[in-house]
């Protein structure tokens, strides 16, 4: 049996790398052929590594960093999931209350009933008027909100009943502001003054709402209205 000599084969392989035509490559022996070819294959794949396969590394790394949040978002989510008829009892109940509150609030053609409300309880506890001015209507977002200057004279414990009547209306009035002047030396029967702002509050209609979001919208965009 014929034995190996790989000296020798080394020694063949490397006479074929010598003496070689870098522009005749078709002509080479087969090992430097060999060699060249697998050469461009390497050069192949480390450039496709480097530019496409790093960039496919890069949001590879990015989506495993996003793994975290998006794991606690998910576990959010499922807990509000599972929570999901208590959430909607409760929306309906939060929705019952606003309702019950909107009731309190007058509309734009029960404020002058209001007022006259707001007099008459005045008028019932033997205050005498010296002021009573409504101001400028505030419109807010989903409401309108009407100041109303006072100004009442009478007894002490008359000054008190009469704002414990206003706070007891059927619809809400606040009082703001409020300052009690004691009586005069020369006013023996012991009479105060009471200036205050009362605020009352209405809801928008329709209209009024939808003029409202218009307004807002076009503020946003930067157009006069």
């Amino acid at each position: 049996m014929a034995k190996f000599d790989l000296n020798a084969w080394f020694a063949e392989v490397s006479e074929q790398f010598q003496g070689l035509n870098p522009k005749e490559p078709g002509q080479w022996p087969l090992a430097p052929k060999l060699a060249s070819a697998f050469g461009v294959a390497v050069a192949v794949v480390v450039a496709g590594y480097f530019f496409l396969l790093s960039d496919e590394q890069d949001n590879l790394e990015a989506e495993r960093n996003r793994e975290p949040a998006l794991r606690s978002d998910y576990t959010a989510k499922l807990a509000q999931a599972v929570n999901l008829p208590e959430l909607r009892k409760q929306k309906s109940q939060v929705e019952e209350y606003v309702t019950q509150l909107e009731k309190q609030l007058p509309g734009k053609a029960e404020i002058d009933s209001l007022l006259s409300d707001i007099s008459s309880a005045g008028v019932g506890r033997g205050l005498q008027f010296e002021l009573f001015r409504p101001g400028q209507v505030l419109v807010k977002d989903f409401y309108a909100e009407l100041p109303i200057a006072l100004k009442v004279s009478g007894r002490y414990h008359d000054i008190g009943a009469f704002a414990a009547d206003v706070s007891n209306l059927s619809r809400i009035v606040t009082l703001h502001n409020l300052v009690v002047q004691a009586p005069t030396a020369r006013d023996a029967g012991g009479v105060l003054s009471m200036e205050a702002t009362a605020r009352t509050y209405r809801y928008l209609d329709p209209a009024e709402v939808a003029e409202q979001k218009k307004a807002a919208s076009k503020s946003k965009t930067g157009v006069k209205p």
